[in-house]
């Protein structure tokens, strides 16, 4: 493998100084923050929750994925056209706010294996903030139809000391409140 030749390091001061000083970048202080701004550490907070639904953990799962318009109801664009997650590495949990194209991709699918697992990783509701939340969905069989769907969310970055219990709560409604009765809907037709 080749060497990368290093720039002397007295070159990269003054093109650092330059850059600062024409405003392309703060100016670093003698703490290492910009414009003696304080240095936030990154925080991380993770929850589980599970709820037991009709179904074999197959149908759950495509129940949780594809058309989730029926039961996922945080959207940002409050009445979107579509809101869909692609069931496949490298699909999207996508919400399209119109017919224009206009929307969001709220999270990156990086796992799925129909009846078993499902896992995204994305900002979802706290987009605009350097926040990453990766989201795991497992679905296992319960006997007689029935599925136990666990959710797992672990979270890194940007966080707002009061964001682990409203993300907490949010995804609780969403399991709890909206899912569960979908799928017994579901299970009754």
């Amino acid at each position: 493998m080749p060497t990368i030749p290093c720039p002397r390091p007295a070159l990269l001061a003054t093109l650092l100084t330059a850059l600062a000083l024409a405003g392309c970048a703060p100016a670093p202080t003698a703490d290492g923050t910009a414009d003696g701004a304080a240095a936030e550490p990154a925080r991380t907070f993770s929850f589980t929750l599970d709820a037991t639904v009709p179904g074999t953990p197959a149908e759950v799962f495509d129940l949780a994925t594809g058309d989730i318009s029926g039961w996922w109801d945080h959207t940002m664009s409050g009445s979107p056209a579509s809101l869909v997650i692609e069931p496949r590495p490298g699909g999207s949990f996508l919400e399209r706010f119109d017919g224009s194209g206009d929307g969001v991709r709220h999270a990156v699918v990086t796992y799925a294996r129909r009846g078993e697992m499902l896992r995204y990783e994305g900002p979802l509701g706290l987009a605009g903030h350097a926040v990453s939340l990766v989201t795991t969905w497992r679905f296992a069989a319960e006997g007689d139809a029935r599925t136990t769907v666990t959710v797992e969310v672990h979270a890194a970055g940007e966080i707002d000391p009061s964001w682990p219990e409203v993300v907490e709560r949010t995804f609780r409604h969403f399991l709890v409140e909206r899912f569960v009765p979908y799928c017994e809907q579901r299970a009754a037709r």
